[in-house]
């Protein structure tokens, strides 16, 4: 039994989040983790939720130590199934993949059980979990704009792969909308995605939702210089030493990395010879294994502190050309004063001076020389450093971002002042 307090009928909370919030080691799981801790401490919290691994079997107790009681599934369904099932049930691939009876059944009981006076939903692909006939508040953690960004890998990928994305994201966004109309509020990771959440939908939709803006925070307490020592496998390389973190069979990661493997390291490296690229992840995939011990390109895969490889880098550098929301990568790189060269897109939903506390280009010649200028002015690569965790301490810090939640559960709070922006 989780610690909230005792139970008061009608008054509890049954979280519904497509991957087990713990360990929070990985941008969703952070977010997750964080919004459920939150939860906890307002009122005793039901979570529905499905494992990936044997990882996250082994936190099974700390997922009890907070919950008044969990159901957690074990995620086993082929890609390949989910997709014939989708296709013959005329729904997104990213909902059948995410279908579970077991865990239907466990929502259902709660929801007739009188027990839950809110349901709050993390990711949309998760919205099909309430029932029909649900009356009680719904709060929808969307994160991002799920429909938009399979938009994006339509446009970027042949015919047969371009025509199963532009499906997805015909079929999304209509999910999207429909969970947006019943939800009392619906929630995104930064302005940028709200607005262009709200754009998405129709008019009558766009007029009756409440759609604003929820960012993700930091633990700055734990993502700390002073409380780690570098990684003695990465420090012991030539600097400069250029970090990317994060999930390694992600598509937009995974792109990422090769466009510095292929073209933007070989153009840092013409210029500083003992520059090196370091991809820190879990799952890493074969197209970027095969870079592993060339030209400068390092593969660590999954570790067990990325703090320590985050100490040993000399900047981090995440070209991310297809990006959503808040990156949680460009936040942990600040908080551990690291200096960060992004792309627009990976900078985007982050309130910091372009210039000052990170530096943002588009190129891949304009990245390769923010690079180079930062590894060559040391001074300056610091300052950059310092002042990029001050602003992450000051401005990003979970206990802020989530001040506003007992309002959003409570009642529809004031939409933003720009919430007409579409």
């Amino acid at each position: 039994m989780s610690g909230a307090g005792p139970a008061v009928p009608g008054n509890e909370i049954l979280f519904i989040a497509h991957r087990l919030p713990f360990p929070p080691d990985r941008g969703d799981k952070i977010r997750s983790h964080h919004l459920l801790k939150a939860l906890a401490a307002l009122a005793p919290v039901h979570v529905a939720t499905f494992a990936d691994d044997d990882a996250d079997f082994a936190a099974e107790g700390d997922l009890a130590a907070m919950a008044a009681s969990y159901c957690m599934v074990r995620r086993a369904k082929p890609l390949p199934l989910a997709g014939v099932e989708a296709l013959a049930r005329g729904l997104p691939v990213s909902v059948t993949a995410f279908h579970s009876a077991e865990l239907a059944g466990y929502v259902e009981r709660l929801a007739r059980s009188g027990r839950i006076g809110t349901i709050v939903v993390f990711s949309g692909q998760m919205g099909h979990y309430v029932p029909k006939d649900w009356r009680g508040r719904l709060v929808i953690d969307f994160v991002d704009v799920d429909s938009a960004k399979f938009a994006a890998y339509a446009e970027a990928k042949g015919p047969v792969k371009g025509w199963i994305d532009a499906r997805e994201a015909r079929l999304l966004a209509a999910e999207e909308e429909a969970l947006a109309r019943r939800a009392h509020a619906s929630l995104l990771v930064s302005e940028e995605e709200a607005a262009l959440f709200r754009a998405q939908l129709s008019p009558v939709a766009r007029a009756t939702s409440l759609v604003r803006a929820l960012p993700n925070g930091i633990a700055s307490d734990h993502y700390d210089p002073a409380l780690v020592a570098p990684e003695p496998a990465m420090a012991a390389l030539a600097a400069p030493r250029l970090i990317f973190t994060g999930q390694m069979d992600y598509a937009p990661n995974i792109d990422a990395c090769l466009r510095v493997a292929t073209r933007i390291l070989p153009a840092i490296r013409a210029v500083l010879p003992d520059a090196s690229f370091h991809v820190v992840g879990r799952n890493p995939t074969d197209a970027l294994m095969a870079h592993h011990g060339k030209d400068g390109v390092h593969v660590w895969g999954r570790v067990e502190d990325i703090r320590t490889w985050l100490k040993a880098a000399t900047l981090a550098l995440v070209p991310l050309e297809i990006a959503r929301g808040i990156q949680n990568k460009v936040l942990e790189a600040m908080a551990m004063e690291l200096p960060v060269v992004a792309s627009p897109g990976a900078a985007t939903g982050i309130a910091a001076r372009a210039g000052e506390h990170l530096a943002v280009a588009e190129s891949d010649a304009a990245l390769a020389a923010e690079v180079v200028r930062l590894a060559r002015d040391p001074a300056a690569a610091r300052a950059m450093g310092v002042a990029a965790r001050r602003f992450v301490v000051e401005r990003q810090s979970w206990a802020g971002v989530l001040a506003d939640l007992p309002a959003i559960l409570a009642g529809r709070p004031a939409a933003p002042e720009h919430a007409d922006a579409a």
